[in-house]
């Protein structure tokens, strides 16, 4: 069957009758991010207004009889709908939803058909799969990867198509209805039970999906794809926004952009340059500190009579090296040290210091000084 909630999407409460009210436990995540488990019932309707999750949409938040409805989901042809107070089998109740937590819901639902749509259309990418995540969404293509080309055109024409006003309709469909192999799909669930759900826009797609949708494209507003994403089995994930989700993105990124205007004290087109200015004052400040840091542990140990060989850096990468000792022997060493470290050097009065790009071979440099160390002990 299909609950009210798929009927009309944009209800925003129902008058029903409880059917049944059992015990049950709900496991949820606590706010320390454990894992909890909450004691309630199970309540069950004639007919809901709050969607049970299902078609990669989250399910609905909402009350009855201002009662919280922590959780609904689909059982066969009933919602259960997991509360912590018990209701009367056989009582009136109003239900109501969470309306912007489902209106949110239906613009990007609705956003992922057309999106999906029109990536089939223009370049034959076809979906996979899709998430709808709590602040912004993944469409997974089944394509190893996407040009900035291929995705600018895509956004491009679908947000042609919001502006363009289409309808969305639902339509129901038998089993065997004809027309239900004509109808595009990733199938059903086992447990399905009564007609096939049809969304329709006008135009431009018809798939069978059990979610909630708007009636119009117009009320998805705009559209923003975000980028790409290296997804699972050579896929590649397209993410975006649809609707209030960006006007809030918008906000928060305009937010962003003035705390840097403040903080860099230049205008929004010359944030990065000034990022770049300071990452790189940053690193020649390190390097530096870096520097003048080895050579005062040299001060500090005396190497007038001792070989001293002091490294700064990442193992996987770059860094710095300071060779300290005996002028003679430090002159001797100091280029073979630079050369196994793969970079460059100079020194003068004992002292050879130097830049490497391969710090993974510093036990290679220290086995070279130990066997200068050996020989030098065997001369003598």
């Amino acid at each position: 069957m299909a609950f009210w909630c798929q009927r009309d999407s944009y209800a925003r409460e129902f008058t029903t009758t409880v059917v049944s009210c059992c015990p049950a436990e709900l496991q949820t995540e606590g706010s320390n991010g454990k894992k909890e488990v909450l004691s309630g019932f199970q309540v069950v309707l004639e007919d809901t207004v709050l969607f049970p999750e299902g078609g990669g949409q989250p399910d609905d938040r909402g009350t009855i009889n201002d009662i919280s409805v922590l959780r609904v989901t689909r059982r066969g042809e009933q919602a259960d709908h997991f509360t912590q107070t018990p209701l009367d089998p056989g009582s009136q109740v109003l239900v109501r939803v969470d309306w912007e937590r489902r209106f949110d819901h239906m613009q990007q639902h609705s956003g992922q058909h057309l999106i999906t749509a029109v990536a089939d259309h223009l370049f034959k990418l076809k979906t996979t799969s899709w998430e709808l995540g709590r602040f912004r969404s993944a469409i997974e293509l089944d394509t190893p990867s996407m040009t900035a080309e291929q995705v600018a055109a895509i956004e491009q024409s679908v947000n042609e198509k919001i502006r363009d006003r289409l309808p969305v309709n639902v339509r129901e469909l038998s089993l065997d209805d004809p027309e239900v192999e004509q109808v595009s799909g990733r199938g059903l669930p086992d447990d399905h039970a009564g007609p096939i759900r049809v969304v329709n826009i006008e135009g431009v797609d018809s798939n069978m999906c059990c979610g909630t949708h708007v009636s119009n494209l117009s009320d998805l507003q705009v559209i923003k794809i975000l980028g790409t994403e290296k997804g699972k089995k050579n896929r590649t994930n397209l993410i975006f926004l649809s609707g209030n989700r960006v006007l809030k993105w918008m906000e928060r990124s305009h937010g962003t952009e003035k705390a840097l205007t403040a903080l860099l004290k230049c205008g929004a087109e010359d944030h990065v340059e000034a990022v770049k200015k300071l990452q790189n004052s940053t690193k020649i400040l390190q390097k530096e500190g870096d520097s003048e840091f080895m050579n005062i542990i040299a001060n500090e140990i005396g190497s007038e009579e001792t070989l001293l060989f002091l490294t700064v850096g990442d193992e996987k990468g770059g860094g710095l090296f300071l060779l300290a000792g005996p002028p003679a022997s430090v002159e001797t060493l100091g280029p073979r040290v630079a050369e196994v470290l793969e970079g460059k050097g100079a020194g003068k009065k004992g002292r050879f210091q130097g830049k490497a790009t391969k710090m993974s071979r510093r036990m290679e440099a220290q086995a070279l000084l130990q066997d200068y160390i050996s020989t030098q002990s065997a001369k003598e």
